[in-house]
Order: C-alpha cells, then structure tokens, then sequence
C-alpha cells in the first residue's frame, strides 16, 4: 500500500527557485520514434567542451550546479502551465509554430504532463519545497479529471507506459507517495482497472490457463506495449498490495514468450508488432526491453518460464552484438540499420545494458556483470560528449540523449562500484547544462527529437524529450552526489530507488 499522509490544502509560501543566485525569473509517438530509423544523418564532431570552464548558463560560484539547473527548469516549466478547469496541465512545445508540436497537448508520460507533474512531485520531494508540491498536485488533478472524462473512451492502443494509461497511473501512484493524498492512489488503482477491463481478447495470443486475457492490442514493446504496461502493473502489484495486478502481468509474459521468434543463434527475438518492417532489437522497442520484463517476472513470480525466454533473448543479442574485449554496441536495426549504432535509453546501451543487470539480479551469474560493464565501456569508448557520433545527434533527452547515457552511467557505478562511470556522467552533465539555454523565464533545452529530422528542433516540456526528464535527471545526480532522497526509479529501470 502506499504510504499517505495527511491531506489537506498545501501551506503557501515562495518556491524555492525565487531564492537562488540564478538570475531571475500522441498517439503518434511510437510511430515517430520507430522512424528514427532511415539512414543516419552523420554530423561533424562537435569542438571539445572546456572542462575547466563553469557552465555558462549558471554563475561560476553557484553551490550544487546541477539542482540549481533543475530549479531554473522548474521556473521556465511553470511558466508555461496551462490552468484548466481541474488543475494545471502543459503544451509539448511552448510556442513552437511547426507540426507535430503546434498547439500539442498530451497527458502520456512520454510528451504530456504525466512527466511534468512527476518532475513537480519529485523537486518537492527533494526539496521540501511546499510550492513545487502544490503544482504536482494540481498536475495530478488534472490528470484525474482527464482519467474521469476521457479515459473511458480511450482505446486498447492508449494503455502504454509511455503513451497512455499505465504511464499516467504509475505517475499518479508516485504522487501518492509524495503528497500523501488518497485520491491520487485511487487514481492508480483506477488505471489497473482499466488495464483489466481493456486488455485484449482479439489478439492470435489465446487467453491463459487462469482465464486471463493476454495483452493490449499488437504492440509488444516498452514504449506502447505489453513489456511497458507489465512493467507498469508489476510496480503497481508491489505498491498497491495488488496481487491481481501481478497476474495480469504473468499473464502478459506468457502471452509475449508464445510470441517469440527462435533465431539461428539459439535465441529467441520479438517484433515490436507483426508485420513491422524493420527488427529493432534493442530496448524501447524489441528484444531487450521484453527481455527485461521477463526477467523481471521470474524475479517477481519465481517462474522458470520466464527467465529462460529471457536468457533465449539476451542470447540472441549477444549473438548480433558487436562486441570489443571493453565494449558491447548492438545495431539499431535490420534490416539496413547494421552499422547505425545508438548510444541511448532507446536503442542503445543505456538501455539494452539495464537487461544485464536484471539478469545478474535473476541468476547471480557475475557474467551479466560484465555485460554491463562492456555496455558502459561501448559509451566510454564513443568519445561523447566532445564529439557525437552517428547514434548521438543534437538531443539532451532521457530518451535519446545525454540525460539518458548519463543516468544509466549512475547506474552502472551504483552496481559496479567502479568511479570511472560517474566521472562520464558528470562530463555529460556539464554539456548539458552548456547546451541549456537562458530565458527570462528559467532553463529550456531546445534540441532534435528525430535523428532523422534534424532540422526540427523545439524546446519540449515533458519528461522523455524535455525539461522535465532533464531536471528529473539534475535532481537525481545531486542527490547522488550530496545523499539526498533519490528520484524514483521507473518501473522499466533497475537502478536507483524503489
């Protein structure tokens, strides 16, 4: 059960960003982020940043850079909030002029205010800061209302962890925790509802042995399908003290390993839906992140089933890598993607190498271990972020970008005790906050969501492409660095807390 506290109206007083030294104050998701595929847009190596020098959008003597950062985000984040007739929801893009940004609204976590009021929930939570929680909460009721009004006519395809339901439960099951405010918890336990009630019957997949349905539609992945949205009620099982919501997960995985591919290699393999025409094997969107989820499952559920079709997945990715004595890169994609290789959450080894590590928790093989190391070692040895590369273009992100490549390194020293990796995340931390650029308003990053599309740049809001994902990460990196409370770790992350 989460664990609530008194509710009531939150006491006013000055956010805390007004005291620092800082100057003053969707559905198309999956599809735009599969097309990141076509051939890579190759960019000249960026000229090497001066370590010496302090980040420029910041005064050279300010205490703890990277949380000051995140209040700055925080300042420009509630700038643009958009009150609505429940609470306080924000657009994608503040005034960007172009599609798809113009005028998007979005609740997923993904793009929408999902991630924000996480952002707003976790700043308070770090801080103490009565202000920041008062915009969770009104994020939070925003998100209610649109659960109330809208929810039920959303279709199966809107149950994804990043782009529908799960994820807007899993944030609002965090806001339980923070505020302690029962309406948000019940509001968690409203998404598992859905999930049940939605799940799809009309798939290929048969219904398990125990009568439950299989899955939420075609897509098997993180970002949209069932490995996310099991995930989702995986985290939800443990906290809502939901059994219910533990087997409707099982229910899933056993759905997904009827699903899986055998390849060559002795492996197995997954689509992200049938008939897709290219194979991305790593996590957001293939083998890796259902990996993952299975591995996730046995830990959970103790069924050899689902460890084995994880350790048939890893097998096969291994079997594809390319792989140095130092260092582990899978390719985005095949086929034609087989020398584009991603150093990201997405496709990359920020993400793929999150699979080593849950499978070390699983079995206690040390080799896992050193799948993960060679992971970071594929990101040491890419020369970021003096320079990208083909798989690292002009994005700052969790998804795609430093953010991302940054907080997996957290999680590699965390579980290899080995200091070289903070030492990277740090020097990503620092171009980061090089590339943050100053309004009146606070910090924005404006960067390019798609490789493909680098001339599309907007300066986004939400969490896996905008302000709020990065000052999600400045805020956990402080707290790593000062043993502050950490930022709840995602339910498709083994890193961190929770």
């Amino acid at each position: 059960m989460y664990r609530t506290k008194p509710s009531g109206p939150a006491p006013t007083r000055q956010p805390i960003w007004t005291g620092t030294r800082i100057a003053p104050w969707g559905f198309l998701i999956v599809t735009l982020v599969a097309n990141a595929c076509a051939e890579p847009h190759r960019r000249t190596a960026a000229a090497a940043v001066d370590r010496e020098a302090p980040p420029k959008v910041l005064p050279a003597e300010t205490p703890r850079p990277y949380r000051a950062a995140a209040l700055e985000a925080a300042r420009w984040l509630e700038s643009t909030a958009i009150e609505t007739e429940a609470g306080l929801t924000w657009p994608v893009a503040p005034g960007a002029t172009v599609e798809p940004y113009r005028d998007a609204r979005e609740t997923t976590l993904y793009l929408g205010s999902s991630g924000v009021t996480w952002f707003f929930a976790e700043l308070a939570h770090a801080t103490d800061d009565a202000h920041a929680l008062a915009i969770a909460r009104r994020g939070g009721d925003h998100l209610l209302a649109w659960m109330q009004s809208e929810l039920p006519a959303q279709e199966r395809r809107d149950a994804g962890l990043y782009t529908g339901v799960a994820g807007v439960g899993w944030v609002l099951g965090r806001l339980a925790e923070i505020a302690g405010d029962s309406r948000y918890e019940a509001g968690a336990r409203g998404a598992v509802d859905w999930l049940t009630r939605h799940a799809d019957e009309a798939t290929d997949t048969p219904e398990t042995a125990d009568g439950l349905p299989a899955a939420w539609g075609p897509s098997t992945d993180i970002i949209s399908g069932a490995a996310g949205i099991g995930l989702f009620l995986l985290d939800a099982g443990r906290t809502l003290g939901s059994p219910h919501a533990i087997d409707l997960a099982a229910a899933a995985g056993r759905a997904l390993i009827a699903q899986a591919e055998a390849t060559d290699d002795g492996g197995y393999r997954w689509q992200m839906t049938p008939g897709f025409p290219r194979t991305m094997p790593n996590f957001s969107h293939g083998t890796a992140g259902i990996a993952y989820f299975l591995a996730s499952l046995f830990l959970e559920t103790g069924d050899q089933a689902f460890l084995d079709a994880a350790l048939g997945g890893a097998r096969h990715l291994l079997a594809i890598a390319d792989v140095t004595a130092t260092s582990c890169l899978i390719h985005h994609h095949e086929p034609g993607g087989e020398t584009l290789y991603y150093l990201s959450w997405c496709h990359g080894p920020a993400g793929t190498g999150r699979l080593f590590h849950r499978l070390h928790q699983a079995t206690g093989d040390d080799a896992w271990r050193v799948w993960l190391a060679k992971s970071a070692g594929g990101l040491e040895a890419s020369g970021i972020p003096e320079q990208q590369t083909p798989g690292y273009w002009n994005n700052v992100g969790p998804c795609c970008g430093a953010a991302g490549v940054a907080w997996f390194l957290l999680g590699a020293e965390e579980s290899l005790q080995d200091a070289k990796y903070r030492q990277l995340a740090l020097r990503l931390a620092d171009d980061l906050l090089l590339r943050a650029e100053r309004t009146p308003a606070g910090l924005k990053w404006t960067h390019a969501e798609h490789r493909t599309r680098p001339e599309l740049l907007a300066a986004q809001t939400g969490y896996m492409q905008g302000a709020a994902g990065i000052g999600l990460f400045l805020l956990d990196l402080d707290a790593v660095l000062h043993d502050g409370p950490r930022v709840a770790a995602l339910p498709d992350s083994p890193f961190g807390a929770r």
